[in-house]
């Protein structure tokens, strides 16, 4: 596990202001490659990544479809699904490698993600971090936003991500959750707080909430995705 390729597919629209960062902290490790995949950007966002010299694809707009183009073409043992605008810590390429490594136990991880810390200052922020962190921990729930990371042949034989509107990762984790373990390295990556900043923590944290329990209740992903994009 420890020479594993680790392909790291990160899906952009207008994300030129945080591209660069990203793909540079990507870079900085051992035996990975670096997957763009355009979901048609109209601002400098393609051109960035391609002078960073990564490979750089187009796709259907949307983190599901970006996401599986992406995992199509990738020749890592393991993918991790990099949001743009979330920064990896130190050293991820290691941690990630020693969280999947067989271990003496009854049921080793298939997959995994980082803790979260949110880029932002605002009151009740601190108290979202704990809450996701707990359950990431305790239900193995983690989101997007905290770099998902799973076994390569693993995510092919569950069929990728659903190619739904949104909530993909939420349910993609449900579907890793029924297949095998996923495990939470307990180190953060950083995410932006611009959705938390532009909203506020109550609110964002309310709509999210709406949203899932919209979804059990059987309202369509196309219906929910037309709600979230409203506010």
């Amino acid at each position: 596990m420890q020479t594993h390729k680790i392909s790291i597919i990160i899906p952009v629209l207008n994300e030129a202001q945080n591209i660069t960062k990203s793909v540079l902290l990507a870079q900085n490790a051992t035996n990975v490659e670096v997957i763009v995949v355009d979901g048609g950007s109209q601002d400098e966002t393609v051109a960035i990544a391609k002078s960073l010299g990564v490979k750089v694809l187009s796709s259907p707009p949307g983190r599901a479809f970006q996401m599986n183009a992406g995992a199509a073409v990738a020749s890592g043992n393991i993918l991790l699904f990099l949001h743009a605008d979330t920064i990896l810590p130190e050293g991820f390429d290691s941690i990630i490698r020693q969280t999947l490594e067989p271990k003496k136990q009854i049921q080793n991880p298939i997959a995994g993600a980082f803790e979260l810390k949110i880029d932002a200052q605002i009151r009740g922020i601190r108290l979202v971090e704990k809450m996701v962190n707990w359950r990431s921990h305790i239900f193995s729930l983690p989101y997007g936003d905290q770099a998902i990371f799973i076994k390569a042949d693993v995510f092919r034989d569950i069929g990728g991500f659903p190619e739904l509107p949104i909530m993909e990762d939420f349910v993609f984790i449900r579907n890793v959750n029924k297949v095998g373990k996923i495990a939470i390295a307990p180190v953060p990556v950083i995410t932006s707080g611009r959705r938390w900043q532009k909203l506020g923590v109550l609110k964002t944290t309310s709509i999210n909430q709406i949203i899932i329990i919209a979804y059990f209740l059987g309202i369509s992903p196309q219906k929910l995705a037309r709600f979230y994009r409203r506010k």
